[in-house]
């Protein structure tokens, strides 16, 4: 895996290298197949109409976490919950490819019950050990590290303080991954849920990133946090 470091750290100005920036890691808003339990992945679902009330609810709590720039999957649920975030502070929205949601292949569109009983033995594999099952015709572990991780590098170089980063359930697991160099093996480890936001610090002086905060949902109100669905789906 390209880690990027000296790279990186070579295109950033020296102003800044001696600064800790944060990076505030957001899952999009609701859809109909997250209500459903469907597999989106690489379909362009947008948010329905309670993933719109999460990405305001969010963009207002995020007031008070100011950020320089947004950088977002292309996909239609995270651009437009980072459109919200950015109406709000008045900063632009970078749209990245690496940040789109991981391909699951024929397993898309499908619920998980629907792939148990349609590829059992895969199934079977996945539940043990996802990071290491490829969905049929979907990406491999190593083909999703890459992009995700050179999206990570791309933002490092070119954000100038805090950003947003809106991306996907599965996308941002292997983020955090890439960011703490840890191996993806059990999505319920780290498991990202609508509007929620993961927040990372990193230094640029030394270049480790720190988990300073998982799945912070404070700006919700009680009613939308206890109707997110139960399963988590990507």
């Amino acid at each position: 895996i390209w880690t990027g470091t000296e790279t990186s750290r070579r295109a950033i100005p020296s102003a800044w290298r001696s600064h800790k920036m944060k990076l505030y890691l957001i899952r999009h808003g609701q859809t109909d197949w997250n209500v459903a339990g469907k597999i989106q992945g690489c379909h362009d679902i947008p948010l329905n109409a309670t993933g719109k009330r999460q990405a305001e609810y969010l963009a207002e709590g995020m007031s008070r976490r100011p950020v320089t720039h947004i950088f977002s999957s292309p996909q239609k649920r995270a651009l437009e919950t980072a459109q919200a975030i950015a109406g709000r502070q008045g900063v632009g929205v970078t749209a990245l490819s690496g940040l789109r949601e991981v391909e699951f292949g024929g397993w898309e569109g499908l619920t998980w019950k629907e792939i148990e009983a349609k590829d059992p033995e895969r199934y079977a594999k996945w539940v043990e050990t996802p990071a290491k099952v490829t969905p049929p015709g979907g990406e491999s572990r190593a083909q999703i590290m890459e992009r995700v991780g050179a999206a990570v590098e791309e933002i490092l170089a070119a954000a100038k303080g805090d950003v947003a980063v809106v991306s996907h359930g599965a996308a941002l697991v292997y983020a955090i991954a890439y960011m703490l160099r840890n191996e993806v093996e059990h999505h319920e480890e780290t498991i990202v849920k609508n509007v929620s936001s993961p927040t990372m610090e990193y230094d640029r002086a030394s270049g480790p990133f720190r988990l300073l905060e998982a799945n912070d949902v404070s700006h919700l109100p009680a009613s939308q946090k206890e109707a997110r669905p139960g399963v988590v789906t990507f």
